[in-house]
């Protein structure tokens, strides 16, 4: 069985070859757009009556929208769905309406390690603007904090257990292998005083460091942020980067709802790209996408 009609109500960045795909699950001829709506109307006007729609991170679909739209039966998300309150679909109420919500993961990691990596590097070194001490130093033996061991900090540990790096970890629940491997738990409070550096991987809008947190963690550190917006309220944060021997590092998801006299602050390394994007990335998510709408129609027609 088919969907009547699939639309890609956005710029879903999904490769030629899934599009074709597409085709095959749509008695209709699938309609794709290239940019992102402007207004709730132009979304309904889009969707109009699909019963599938695939949407990327940066469009909203809400009650409203949804209320309005009656003939989904299918929502894939081509961009990830950590849980629901974070989510750019209004998952629960699409839901008790019927409507399956699918949406990936584990697509983009592989960038944001290296991305890591590669500034911790540059910046250890000199080899940019900023050196974190007087003399140039490696990655062994520094104190580095994962706060999120999903599937991008686990990534970042693998990679950095090889280098000799003494790794700790805050996450909602425990990782026993992890612990095992040598990454060791700790509290939020004591992770943040042992360490040197802090990694910061959390669900958007989810906010862990408050002005309480900024003092623990103290001087001569650094901060990463790759997270789908800030992890932290800025005004703390500037207060944090403005004293003596502190950096920052955000890529360019990290970064978005960063004011722009706070990029400018000395000791901020920021990147325009989202280091998560690649052609690697590209052929995961259209992958996993074309994969989501694949299962849900076996499971929506029979």
């Amino acid at each position: 069985m088919k969907f009547q009609k699939i639309v890609c109500v956005d710029h879903t960045k999904l490769e030629p070859w899934a599009l074709e795909e597409l085709q095959g699950y749509s008695e209709e001829k699938i309609e794709v757009f290239e940019d992102y709506p402007g207004s709730r109307k132009e979304i309904i006007a889009r969707i109009k009556n699909a019963d599938a729609v695939i949407v990327s991170w940066r469009t909203k679909l809400d009650k409203e929208i949804l209320s309005k739209c009656s003939n989904l039966k299918y929502i894939g998300m081509a961009c990830s769905l950590y849980d629901n309150e974070s989510a750019n679909v209004a998952v629960d109420f699409a839901r008790s309406r019927g409507i399956l919500v699918k949406g990936i993961k584990d697509y983009g990691d592989p960038g944001v390690a290296e991305f890591i990596i590669s500034e911790l590097i540059r910046l250890f070194h000199g080899l940019g603007d900023y050196q974190w001490k007087e003399m140039p130093v490696e990655l062994t033996d520094k104190k580095i904090g994962i706060i999120g061991l999903g599937t991008t900090g686990q990534l970042l540990a693998q990679c950095l257990l090889p280098f000799g790096a003494d790794l700790y970890y805050f996450s909602r629940s425990r990782k026993k292998e992890w612990e095992k491997k040598g990454v060791t738990y700790l509290e939020l409070e004591e992770l943040l005083s042992s360490v040197d550096v802090v990694s910061l991987h959390l669900p958007k809008n989810t906010k862990i460091l408050g002005a309480k947190e900024f003092d623990i963690f103290g001087t001569g550190k650094i901060l990463i942020n790759t997270s789908l917006g800030l992890p932290f309220q800025e005004a703390e944060f500037v207060d944090w980067i403005k004293k003596g021997g502190n950096f920052a590092i955000f890529d360019g998801d990290g970064k978005k709802e960063l004011s722009e006299g706070t990029e400018e602050l000395r000791g901020m390394i920021t990147a325009t790209k989202s280091a998560g994007w690649a052609a690697e990335t590209q052929k995961r998510l259209s992958e996993k996408v074309l994969q989501n709408l694949k299962d849900s129609s076996e499971e929506i027609f029979h």
